[in-house]
């Protein structure tokens, strides 16, 4: 989906504080998919890890701060342009896994897998949005924005206090329902099912 250039204009034009803000799910939904995870890959359970995850989760949205700066939403750099694709995600992944890899004791690769799983999910989640542009999933190959066939989430804007508001209600419950429920359902399903075995039960087995 491409951008509307009198669009783009106005973003780029408006004084900073007339710049509207723009639509996203919001940051606090994000961090579901890597706990999620987490729950399934005792391993990745390091403190400074799992933070790593979640902050990269939502980082994606920082490129919103190039509103006030000029940049026009469309561009390649924009918002939820680069920064938003899976392979944006991967270049990350792999600057910070060989750092966060000594730090906790775990491979290289599987580090570097969760980051990128963590990261990239941030994408894949606004393409289920349902409203403002679509996602550069596929840059550098193109910079067309795309979002999903079915979008239930609501986008929300961006600012605390207008998380308080009735559309910021309604975010919020709009992504218990779609990125929170299925997060626990799956996170609780990985405790189980990937629990440590007693000890006894180990010895009666072998």
């Amino acid at each position: 989906m491409h951008c509307d250039l009198a669009e783009d204009a106005a973003w780029k034009f408006l004084s900073p504080r007339r710049v509207p803000a723009p639509p996203m799910a919001t940051v606090l939904s994000h961090p579901a998919v890597p706990l999620a995870m987490a729950c399934w890959f005792p391993s990745l359970r390091r403190p400074s890890l799992l933070l790593a995850a979640c902050i990269l989760s939502s980082a994606p949205d920082l490129d919103a701060l190039g509103l006030w700066l000029g940049v026009p939403y469309g561009a390649w750099h924009g918002h939820r342009g680069a920064s938003h694709s899976p392979a944006f995600a991967l270049l990350v992944a792999i600057a910070l896994a060989p750092w966060l890899a000594r730090r906790t004791g775990l491979g290289t690769v599987r580090v570097a897998a969760f980051l990128f799983a963590a990261m990239g999910s941030h994408g894949l989640i606004d393409m289920a949005t349902n409203g403002g542009h679509g996602i550069a999933v596929l840059w550098p190959f193109t910079t067309e924005r795309w979002f999903w066939p079915v979008q239930p989430l609501q986008v929300s804007p961006i600012g605390f206090r207008a998380m308080f508001s009735v559309w910021g209600l309604e975010v919020l419950a709009s992504e218990a329902l779609w990125v929170w429920l299925p997060a626990l359902v799956l996170g609780a399903l990985g405790l189980v099912l990937r629990r440590p075995r007693p000890a006894a039960a180990v010895t009666a087995s072998s």
